[in-house]
């Protein structure tokens, strides 16, 4: 029983399995300029999150340009006229440029329905939560494109 255990741990242990974010190199998170356009409170939980960082000493380093919108449309409405559903979306375009020509460009989007509330407080922080929720989503997906890089 003993033998049987620790020929199946070491098959485990050496199954090749590695986290994504262990050996994250964190030098390809350098850019020239780190230019952010739109949504201020996005565009700050994306750098703090995926920790970006600015060095304009050192000129052959790439640029990169974040440009994130955020929509709230009215998907559907009662017999009244009234709002029963909405849907949010964030939108994130990722542009990394050396010399003004673009190297690598990616779109990232992220949306989610949910159903109108009657309390107008209630809804704006149910609203908060969903961006957040989403953004948290795209910097996932951000973090991954970028350590690919």
């Amino acid at each position: 029983m003993k033998k049987f255990i620790i020929i199946i741990f070491f098959f485990i242990s050496n199954c090749g399995y590695q986290p994504i974010y262990v050996n994250q190199n964190s030098s390809n998170l350098i850019f020239n300029k780190v230019e952010l356009i739109g949504d201020k409170e996005i565009n700050r939980r994306i750098v703090s999150f995926i920790s970006i960082k600015e060095d304009r000493s050192e000129e052959k380093l790439d640029d990169l340009l974040l440009k994130s919108e955020k929509s709230v449309i009215e998907t559907s409405k009662d017999s009244k006229g009234r709002v029963t559903t909405l849907k949010t979306i964030v939108k994130i375009k990722l542009t990394i440029l050396n010399e003004n020509k673009i190297i690598k460009e990616r779109m990232f989007s992220e949306g989610f329905s949910y159903n109108n509330k009657n309390n107008k407080f209630d809804l704006a922080k149910y609203q908060d939560e969903v961006k957040n929720n989403l953004v948290d989503k795209i910097i996932e997906q951000i973090d991954i494109y970028l350590s690919l890089k």
